[in-house]
């Protein structure tokens, strides 16, 4: 009898240290450091933006950035323009931008998709703007989105759907 209760104790302990390690991993993974070897953002880019105003993405150093290349014909991108415009609401006044660089649409058409969307933050044309796409890339996919720290650095990459929950993670920790 003494063997079994045993032997239930320390099942028991040992399911308490997992339960615990996994918590302890999953509070490290929302955490974003960017570590000393983080590459540095190339920002010395200037674009236009929907309205036909050039936007110099340097003008946003110091900035907590989610830059976001996406297309209207992607259907991701479409699930997670909708989170991207409520983190802007909500964090801009911290220091926080989005910048979505649209690859694939002139300004004619950018307005209206940005309209039906709701776009609030700054919707960059991309449309034959490789050198932007390469300093980036190679950009295997969309959406891809870079979080940049407010001094200048890769933290994260995101290719393909990605959470807004996971978003605001990583935004907050770099505020």
């Amino acid at each position: 009898m003494s063997f079994r209760r045993d032997g239930v104790f320390a099942c028991v302990a040992l399911l308490g240290t997992v339960l615990a390690a996994s918590s302890f991993a999953r509070e490290a993974a929302d955490r974003v450091v960017c570590d000393s070897k983080g590459k540095v953002a190339n920002l010395n880019f200037t674009l236009k933006d929907m309205n036909g105003q050039d936007v110099a993405l340097s003008a946003y150093k110091g900035h907590v950035i989610l830059l976001d290349f996406w297309a209207t014909w992607c259907g991701p991108c479409k699930i997670e323009i909708p989170g991207f415009v409520d983190l802007y609401t909500r964090y801009e006044p911290q220091g926080f931008v989005v910048l979505g660089v649209s690859i694939d649409d002139t300004i004619a058409k950018l307005k209206p998709f940005a309209t039906q969307f709701k776009m609030n933050y700054p919707v960059l044309v991309g449309r034959g703007r490789d050198d932007l796409q390469d300093a980036f890339g190679p950009l295997l996919g969309y959406p891809t989105s870079f979080l940049i720290s407010r001094d200048g650095k890769i933290c994260t990459q995101h290719t393909g759907l990605a959470p807004k929950e996971q978003f605001e993670r990583e935004i907050q920790s770099l505020m």
